[in-house]
């Protein structure tokens, strides 16, 4: 076997991670104080002034599963990577999406610790051995690998049908099926968890999860990357730790990949279990430093409180004459960006994002009828109201039924082949994430709908057998009537948002020169005629005292988001503009 990865971490290497750690959480505090300081300010705006939000839906909106809902559990083959060899384990992933592995059904049901629980937020999940080949072999910088013969597979197969669980900075999981069809359904759940798991934690609406994913952005911004970065992906933690990981990888690579002897297949079990080190100890240090630093932001914001809400007046007057100012400063050059960058090619980007996006709701809106129409071809041969009882629960754990669901989000897959050319032209490699993201308003509108139509149906049930198919057909056509309208709603949500996410990295590029920070506080300091002392207690040194002399340099609290919301702006008129075509 080959160099051993706890070998090669030694007190002196972990050491150097714990110090990268800490350096970059201690540069990255700035920006999430300040972001933490704007979203605390606009949520306790929103609460005085009693906004809400204008999204209208038909469909009723599904409650959440009880926490500790079993998904899939089932006894498999999993390759046990401490011990190098195939074990039957009992593998349960509940509606946490973690995939946890027991001894045995028996240890589980009396409550056992996991022997593994993985969460497999970031992964990609493949079939055959020749697909994980290169996919871990591109993850594998060894120079001298790709001149070296590999004669047998990085894992020895006891069964016919594997699913192989690639993670970023994580050793890989391995699983193995008799039949074709198993192997198809914990694939396609396996999936499913990627999708919640990379994408959940965006959707949330608190102040905290809005702060730092722009803090996250805006310190990307500051190295130059522009647009969605495909590690966004998991909780707070992971994405922070994968930040650290990209910065920590360049130097773990060159001091440690040259010292890993043995063949390719060792090398590479050796570096991927390397990485796994540092990345727990990247993940535990990141993990306490965060946590600290929401403390210290939650102990401001608390004192400033009663201020914000007795100045809040002031506050918006402040914040709307700086808006102003930086719209006009950049109004010019943002919009002759769009139109010489972006604008010509809006109509062409939305008509290939349309295609599959359509063919994909349009997928669910034909599985839903159909599960309707065998339920009521069903109950009209037996007069069975049990049995119909029986097919309403199965219709609704239909949004969770993988297998079924599949055919619907493979639709979606053909965007990356269609959205090719934005590689060169947008620099937009993430396609896979706007793929998850609407993959994901499809099992939600699948949720909604099932729900919808039980909920309906529900009052008919207590008459007569004989006017229960009527009823079915009846409450299938107003279910699919409110669905249509939710579908056309939420697709042109999607595709303003793919629009924004594909094109804005450009004008944010192109403006970076002209929003520069000293530029920026420029204009602060000539707010001579709108003070507010509150806004300034916010950009107090007080929030940033963890940041380095280097990054003391402060963008006014307002300005961080109004430079991104005033072209944002300008984006979704485009966009709304474009979308005018989108049929409903």
């Amino acid at each position: 076997m080959g160099g051993s990865a706890s070998s090669q971490l030694d007190e002196g290497k972990c050491a150097y991670i714990r110090g990268k750690t800490e350096a970059s959480i201690k540069n990255f505090s700035p920006y999430y104080s300040r972001q933490y300081s704007v979203a605390f300010c606009n949520h306790v705006r929103s609460e005085v002034e009693q906004q809400r939000d204008l999204t209208s839906q038909f469909l009723k909106t599904k409650p959440p599963l009880e926490p500790g809902t079993v998904l899939y559990e089932a006894e498999l083959s999993q390759f046990a990577e401490d011990i190098r060899k195939w074990k039957d384990r009992y593998i349960v992933i509940k509606n946490d999406f973690a995939v946890e592995s027991y001894e045995s059904k028996e240890a589980y049901q009396r409550g056992a610790v996991p022997k593994s629980r993985i969460l497999p937020a970031g992964g990609k999940v493949l079939t055959s051995e020749e697909e994980y080949s290169l996919l871990s072999d591109k993850h594998f910088p060894d120079p001298t690998a790709s001149s070296e013969k590999n004669s047998q597979p990085f894992v020895l197969l006891p069964k016919a049908f594997p699913v192989y669980l690639w993670q970023p900075y994580l050793r890989h999981g391995y699983f193995c099926f008799h039949e074709a069809a198993e192997q198809q359904k914990f694939s396609a759940l396996l999936n499913d968890c990627i999708r919640h798991l990379n994408h959940d934690y965006m959707k949330q609406t608190t102040f905290e999860a809005q702060a730092f994913l722009e803090a996250v952005q805006f310190f990307r911004q500051e190295k130059g990357h522009y647009g969605s970065w495909e590690m966004t992906t998991g909780d707070e933690v992971q994405v922070l730790s994968k930040l650290v990981m990209e910065e920590l990888l360049p130097t773990l690579q060159t001091d440690l990949l040259p010292k890993l002897k043995g063949k390719k297949n060792d090398r590479k079990r050796a570096w991927f279990g390397l990485l796994e080190e540092a990345y727990n100890l990247v993940q535990h240090q990141v993990s306490e430093g965060l946590n600290a630093l929401k403390e210290e932001c939650r102990a401001l914001t608390k004192d400033l409180e009663g201020t914000i809400r007795s100045d809040m007046d002031q506050i918006v007057t402040s914040k709307n004459f700086l808006t102003g100012k930086i719209r006009a400063m950049v109004a010019q050059p943002a919009e002759q960006c769009c139109g010489e960058s972006v604008q010509p090619f809006l109509a062409s980007i939305l008509e290939e994002l349309m295609g599959p996006v359509s063919s994909g709701f349009s997928e669910v809106r034909a599985l839903f009828e159909k599960e309707v129409d065998e339920l009521s071809q069903s109950f009209h041969a037996t007069q069975d109201s049990a049995q119909l009882k029986e097919g309403l629960q199965q219709l609704m754990k239909l949004p969770l039924d993988s297998v079924k669901m599949e055919p619907c989000y493979t639709k979606v897959t053909l965007l990356p082949e269609r959205l090719l050319d934005l590689q060169s032209r947008f620099r937009f490699p993430h396609v896979d994430l706007v793929v998850q993201r609407t993959q994901n308003y499809m099992q939600e509108l699948m949720e909604n709908a099932v729900f919808t139509f039980e909920q309906l149906l529900s009052p008919y049930l207590q008459g007569e057998a004989s006017r229960i198919p009527v009823a079915i057909e009846k409450v299938k056509l107003r279910v699919l009537k409110q669905y249509d309208y939710d579908s056309s709603t939420i697709r042109k949500k999607i595709f303003q948002e793919a629009l924004i996410q594909i094109t804005l990295p450009t004008v944010q590029k192109a403006l970076a020169s002209t929003c520069k920070p000293e530029t920026l506080v420029s204009i602060e300091k000539k707010r001579t005629r709108h003070p507010s002392q509150t806004l300034r207690c916010l950009e107090k040194p007080s929030l940033h005292r963890m940041s380095s002399q280097k990054t003391q340099r402060k963008w006014p609290v307002a300005a961080c988001l109004l430079i991104l919301g005033s072209t944002r702006r300008s984006f979704r008129n485009m966009s709304s503009s474009s979308l005018q075509i989108i049929p409903t």
